[in-house]
């Protein structure tokens, strides 16, 4: 299998801080990969730096076999982005924004035209070809805008956090298309910050804090190889419960506000210590990638 994408040693800093510290991935060809962090991780800046919008200041950066430099037009071509922000033309319809974006990439009218409704199918936009943008709803446009990064047939589409601030409907719909897109064998690269999202799209994800690569793998080996398989919650009704309670029957504890969270490959002997506490309240449930996410990355909030 080859690489769509290979970053070694890339770097970027601003006013002499890293901002992606020398970081080194790979991406296959017809694999969803996924980048996940905190804000202030990395994540967008190593996008930019992979679209050509920002210049690294180091390393080595190739897409599709290619060095990647901002004036790389041949590259960026191949490519397909879904921005953090709906980046469409209010002012025109549905129709015309696929229209002017595939001039953009030198594509003759007739050509999109042939395009055009595969793509609105694909969006579910049929029935909206003539209305403005202003007027859709928020997820409409973010369906708008993953259509018309498809105007140019891309091999590599590129999302950063498409499905922020979509409602459950809509972001189950956007999953809907990209596994479509992968099935097609398109390749995809996303970040986000819904760990759901994460498990259900990405065959591989790494993980980042401060511009450096904590881990990578699937989402079945990191959660593996970073906590137990099970997880027990435990909030007090008067007070925070007290991690010496079940220090000695767990893998790992950590209290995070009013919640003590209790990792074990077996909840029989902590459970049964619970039952006979009146005053906590628990829950039992497997371990998930935003276990291993709030264990990597810290639990402090971040703007």
């Amino acid at each position: 299998m080859s690489s769509i994408v290979t970053a070694e040693g890339l770097y970027k800093q601003y006013d002499g801080v890293p901002v992606v510290d020398h970081i080194s991935f790979a991406i296959e060809a017809g694999e969803c990969f996924g980048i996940l962090g905190p804000n202030g991780a990395g994540k967008t800046t190593t996008l930019r730096m992979l679209i050509g919008l920002t210049p690294a200041d180091g390393g080595r950066l190739e897409l599709f076999g290619q060095p990647m430099h901002p004036d790389q037009r041949l590259v960026s071509r191949r490519l397909g982005v879904v921005a953090q922000e709906d980046n469409l033309d209010d002012d025109l319809t549905v129709e015309e924004n696929l229209l002017v974006y595939g001039r953009y990439f030198g594509l003759r009218s007739g050509v999109i035209r042939a395009r055009l409704e595969e793509l609105l199918t694909f969006a579910r936009l049929t029935d909206r070809r003539r209305q403005q943008v202003r007027t859709l709803s928020g997820g409409m446009k973010r369906r708008l805008v993953l259509a018309r990064c498809l105007v140019a047939e891309p091999e590599l589409v590129i999302l950063d956090e498409p499905t922020t601030g979509l409602d459950p409907q809509a972001r189950h719909l956007i999953w809907q298309r990209l596994r479509t897109l992968k099935e097609r064998g398109v390749t995809l690269l996303l970040t986000t910050h819904y760990m759901e999202e994460a498990a259900r799209l990405c065959d591989r994800l790494l993980v980042m804090n401060h511009g450096r690569i904590l881990d990578l793998g699937t989402p079945r080996d990191l959660i593996t190889r970073h906590v137990e398989p099970q997880v027990v919650e435990i909030r007090g009704r008067l007070a925070p419960p007290d991690p010496a309670l079940l220090r000695d029957h767990a893998g790992s504890l950590e209290l995070v506000g009013d919640t003590l969270y209790c990792y074990v490959r077996d909840t029989q002997a902590v459970l049964a210590i619970l039952h006979a506490q009146p005053t906590l309240t628990f829950q039992t449930r497997p371990a998930s990638l935003e276990d291993v996410f709030l264990k990597l990355t810290g639990h402090d909030l971040r703007e």
